[in-house]
């Protein structure tokens, strides 16, 4: 097993909960630095909420989860684990593409936390499907 893959994924899901932290705890004029930027205009958009909860509330609860799951499977590996971070995994990205493309198709305005989450989601799975272990 390569711990590195996994220490690299608990450090992508540490700062993507860093993100939802900031985005959770903080205004949007705070946290975005004003009203007149994109990244007010997405968290203030109808999107903001995914089956009326907060996104970043949902990023409060997941990377964490994901984290102790990673943290778990580097100190035991796991089958059941490796495929439970799998699924959770290809189930955020699935929501982080969705969020991408409001972004950049519908509001026309992007979020400097957002894309740290949307990304950092979507290298969070392609380090787990891409990266071999021996």
């Amino acid at each position: 097993m390569s711990k590195l893959k996994y220490v690299v994924l608990i450090a992508i899901l540490f700062l993507s909960f860093l993100a939802s932290v900031i985005l959770s705890f903080l205004s949007p004029e705070q946290a975005c630095g004003g009203v007149q930027t994109t990244c007010y205009t997405v968290q203030t958009s109808p999107y903001e909420k995914t089956f009326g909860i907060n996104n970043s509330y949902l990023g409060l609860i997941i990377f964490p989860l994901l984290a102790i799951f990673a943290l778990s499977h580097l100190n035991n590996p796991k089958k059941y684990k490796k495929q439970i971070l799998m699924f959770g995994l290809i189930f955020s990205s699935v929501f982080a593409l969705y969020f991408l493309y409001l972004q950049f198709f519908v509001l026309n305005a992007m979020c400097k936390y957002c894309m740290v989450v949307d990304i950092g989601t979507l290298l969070g799975l392609g380090l787990i499907l891409g990266w071999r272990e021996r």
